[in-house]
């Protein structure tokens, strides 16, 4: 049985109301992105320190953002997203501030360090709170059937504001010097309060409070899919330039411009699917392109099936996150979406998390092309994983 479609009039206010609110995810992934090609060079050479602490300056961040999941979830059930949010605005004006001080005690490296980390902490939980809050936020605001189109639109946001602040981060930098970041950073949070003051206060929604554990794992067997499926796109964005150096190619950057633009269009174009055919039903659909996509990446004769792969990748994983998050969220209550959401999150950190060391270990004894296959084989398990889920679905 189908969700009831919206007609083009109230598709385009729901959107509008959804677009108000994931503003605050677009503003948090500008301030993520920024910097985030421009700290390892900085901590490398401004520095002086090597390749393990420049690694640990970026990937601390993403600690802090999965031990936060618990904590962000229980703000947003008691407290409301746009009190969450405001938290995590004031947490990015924290870490401009230490970047900026960082920027200013460059001639004592081991201060601007430690500075620096703490305002990688800072923005790792306004990442958790944001991410959290803005969905929750957005389920509430257009209700439980628009789920999908929440998710999706808080990915667009995601995805988009990272690729425009990467590049911009590096063009500020070069121009400029590593001290404009900070500033800059602050300006952005600001201007999000500013938005945010404008908007009402949002009514907390009252009954059962989960704890995160228990949130944890009534979502798990949804979360699982969505971790197995997700690998590939750690795997992806990690190794795909040493994939293209193992075979002798050029042009490793298209891949991921591939993926990206892939994903995007296919959550633009297809945002009401899940309504329209279920999660389940759209989720295995996905993960099994994405399996396509992944297997021709492992056997690519050339650089051009690598960029078809890379697409059909981008193009598959994206509508799993938000088509399994709306058979996940059914399964807590909406007094706790916030620790359904957050801990529902968790697994595609882990996914992030996993595929590095991981992957990185085939890599070294198999080649790069292997790891492809690798998780072609975890996204392949993924389906049968799902399509146990929804048969259970259908029988309950």
């Amino acid at each position: 049985m189908t969700a009831q479609v919206p007609s083009p009039d109230q598709g385009f206010a729901i959107t509008r109301q959804i677009l108000a609110i994931v503003f605050y995810t677009f503003i948090t992934f500008l301030c993520i992105g920024l910097p985030i090609a421009v700290l390892p060079g900085h901590v490398h050479d401004q520095l002086g320190y090597g390749a393990v602490i420049a690694g640990v300056t970026i990937g601390l961040q993403y600690l802090t953002t999965l031990l936060s999941r618990p904590f962000a979830g229980r703000v947003a059930d008691s407290l409301g997203g746009k009190r969450a949010i405001g938290y995590g605005l004031f947490a990015i004006i924290g870490c401009g501030v230490l970047t900026l001080f960082s920027a200013w005690t460059l001639a004592w490296p081991q201060a601007s360090l430690a500075l620096l980390l703490g305002g990688r902490v800072l923005l790792g939980l306004a990442q958790g709170l944001i991410g959290v809050a803005t969905l929750s936020w957005g389920i509430n605001q257009v209700g439980a059937e628009h789920t999908a189109r929440v998710i999706s639109w808080n990915g667009i946001a995601s995805y988009g504001a990272i690729a425009i602040g990467a590049p911009v981060g590096v063009l500020l930098v070069d121009g400029l010097n590593f001290s404009v970041l900070g500033p800059l950073l602050v300006i952005l949070a600001v201007v999000g309060l500013f938005a945010l003051r404008q908007r009402p206060d949002v009514v907390v929604v009252r009954g059962e409070r989960l704890g995160f554990w228990s949130a944890f794992v009534r979502v798990a067997p949804c979360g699982t899919s969505l971790m197995l499926a997700s690998i590939g796109y750690g795997t992806l964005t990690t190794f795909v330039t040493l994939y293209y150096l193992e075979r002798g190619w050029t042009g490793a950057a298209l891949c991921l411009s591939a993926f990206g633009v892939c994903f995007i269009i296919s959550r633009l174009l297809f945002v009401n699917a899940v309504n329209r055919f279920g999660g389940y039903a759209v989720a295995i659909t996905c993960m099994a392109t994405e399996v396509v996509g992944l297997t021709l990446l492992w056997l690519a004769p050339s650089p051009g099936f690598a960029l078809l792969g890379a697409g059909l990748t981008g193009f598959g994983l994206s509508l799993v996150y938000p088509a399994l998050g709306v058979e996940a969220i059914k399964h807590v209550p909406p007094s706790s979406r916030g620790a359904g959401l957050g801990a529902y999150a968790v697994f595609f950190d882990l996914a992030l998390a996993i595929a590095g060391p991981v992957m990185g270990a085939v890599a070294v004894h198999l080649g790069y092309a292997s790891i492809f296959c690798v998780t072609a084989l975890l996204a392949l398990s993924g389906v049968g994983l799902t399509l146990l889920l929804a048969r259970r679905n259908q029988r309950g």
